[in-house]
């Protein structure tokens, strides 16, 4: 028993990955991939990605909803927890990106599960008709809640919304830290607090995970 949450040295990460992970190769392709792109570290982990899965099959999820895509690792991770009848919703803004997703996809035989829509992402949501079971928040900071109130409105009852980055690199307990993307954030995670629409709790995994389980 702990009575917090252990620090994660980099050979104790290690052996969590060695002794739980279990990515298909298409997966360590896309990531090793990723890894030699700029602003690669906008990947989640694939740790992360695994938990995305058990989320999905925990909750039967069969409609899902993702903010955010980058070159498609977690869209690639939660397509392959769906089964045959599922369908995803990526919104993303860049086509270099995405195009880079659709490969993956491809080659992973989920295309069939995904459905990218290109555009600002609080267009294409205002556009989707729910409910939908499970959404993943995962893009620019400053619309975090605007993202989350339009996923709110999507996402059905006993539905779950994640979002990601919400301990941002450590930053938002940095007092010297005045950046917009690090305000927008602890905004959002005070404002969730408070929200007594949906259940809540803020997991240590990756850059910190947010869990909003809609009432």
């Amino acid at each position: 028993m702990t009575a917090k949450t252990l620090q994660m040295s980099d050979a104790l990460h290690a052996y969590l990955l060695a002794n739980s992970l279990r990515e298909t190769p298409v997966q360590r392709a896309l990531r090793a991939a990723t890894s030699r792109m700029p602003r690669s570290t906008m990947q989640i982990a694939p740790e992360q990605g695994q938990f995305l899965q058990l989320l999905l099959k925990v909750t039967g999820a069969l409609r899902c909803v993702e903010i955010g895509t980058f070159t498609g690792y977690s869209a690639l991770a939660m397509a392959l927890a769906l089964p045959p009848g599922g369908r995803i919703v990526c919104c993303d803004l860049s086509e270099e990106w995405t195009s880079v997703a659709r490969k993956y996809w491809a080659r992973a035989s989920v295309s069939k599960k995904i459905q990218l829509k290109l555009g600002p992402a609080l267009e294409t949501l205002k556009k989707l008709k729910g409910p939908f079971d499970f959404a993943f928040i995962d893009a620019d900071k400053a619309n975090y809640q605007n993202y989350f109130e339009r996923c709110l409105k999507l996402v059905r009852r006993g539905g779950l919304i994640a979002i990601d980055n919400t301990l941002w690199y450590g930053r938002v307990i940095d007092r010297r830290d005045r950046s917009a993307d690090t305000r927008a954030i602890r905004a959002f995670n005070r404002r969730l607090r408070r929200d007594r629409r949906v259940d809540i709790a803020l997991v240590p995994i990756g850059d910190g995970l947010t869990l909003a389980l809609k009432r």
